[in-house]
């Protein structure tokens, strides 16, 4: 991975070409004082605050920093790497290593291979031989995860449980670069722990069970539908409209298909660009598109959204 990609601005020039980019993107930045400020501010009043505001309003500011942490892996809000990655590295969810997640998700924006049980990270499809080797049980929690409710409900359990196993299995075998990642990500987790536990008194589990996992609840939503096997690959990647409640918490990311064809857009400018290609979206898209998440939850809430075993096993290679 090139130093162009590993700071997310792959791309960028033709994703934002006539379009002028800040050395800092200042409502980025604010946001980001504001999510960790808020952070501290909620957590800090755990004994003090009803629990039925403490949770909630922490866990929505987990997600709001998830999404800002996929804000700044595609290279904002400066043009200085480090500083960006110094802005992202705080693990306020503490399972997942910003480094993972960053070169994970750069890896499934090589569009030609989105929904390919292998090539791409995010991919929720398998190969039709590693799905027919599934335990019976697995297989069960999967496909009670092609439901949105079992997504939110299940997935966010069996998903940070399955990574952290494989995580695991990766150190203990010396995976390249493993342990030292990790290393420094425990050492970045010290002061998060020491905040909760010294100042705001509130056992590990709890923050774990009741703000963390739902906040990847609600993340779960987002990704739920983003992406179908298709054989045209725009056709592959969703949109969703109107998202005034979670599109906002998501920094307008529900807009996906924009996402995927600009990433590097900073996500204020999100709504303003798709107003003005909207149409040119749809069509290219195949008109996936749900008006809400409301609609969202409408179709698929307790209906899978698609089989798990990819319909061609593999996404076919592009030819020359």
């Amino acid at each position: 991975m090139n130093a162009a990609t590993r700071d997310g601005r792959a791309g960028g020039a033709t994703a934002l070409r006539g379009e002028r980019v800040a050395a800092i993107e200042w409502p980025t930045v604010a946001l980001l004082f504001a999510t960790y400020g808020g952070w501290l501010a909620v957590t800090a009043q755990y004994r003090r605050w009803p629990f039925a505001i403490v949770a909630p309003a922490t866990a929505l500011l987990l997600t709001l920093h998830s999404s800002l942490q996929h804000e700044i892996l595609h290279g904002h809000p400066t043009r200085k790497p480090w500083l960006n990655r110094v802005l992202a590295m705080w693990p306020l969810s503490l399972w997942l290593p910003y480094p993972r997640y960053r070169d994970a998700h750069l890896a499934h924006h090589c569009d030609e291979r989105l929904t390919d049980p292998l090539d791409d990270p995010e991919s929720c499809y398998l190969t039709p031989d590693a799905w027919a080797r599934l335990h019976p049980i697995a297989r069960a929690s999967l496909e009670v995860q092609q439901t949105l409710a079992g997504r939110v409900l299940v997935g966010s359990f069996w998903r940070i449980g399955a990574f952290l196993h494989a995580e695991l299995r990766g150190v203990m075998r010396g995976d390249d670069g493993l342990r030292r990642l990790w290393l420094e990500h425990l050492a970045w987790c010290v002061p998060v722990l020491l905040w909760l536990k010294l100042v705001c008194g509130m056992p590990l589990w709890l923050y774990a069970v009741s703000m963390v996992i739902p906040a990847y609840g609600i993340v779960l939503i987002r990704s739920f539908a983003e992406h179908r096997a298709r054989p045209n690959v725009r056709e592959r990647v969703a949109i969703v409209e109107g998202s005034w409640l979670l599109g906002p918490l998501f920094l307008f990311n529900n807009l996906h298909a924009l996402h995927h064809e600009a990433p590097t857009i900073p996500w204020y400018r999100y709504n303003a660009r798709y107003r003005r290609h909207r149409r040119r979206l749809i069509a290219a898209n195949g008109g996936l598109v749900y008006r809400t998440y409301f609609d969202v939850a409408r179709r698929f809430l307790l209906r899978p959204h698609d089989a798990i075993a990819h319909p061609t096993g593999r996404v076919p290679v592009a030819g020359p």
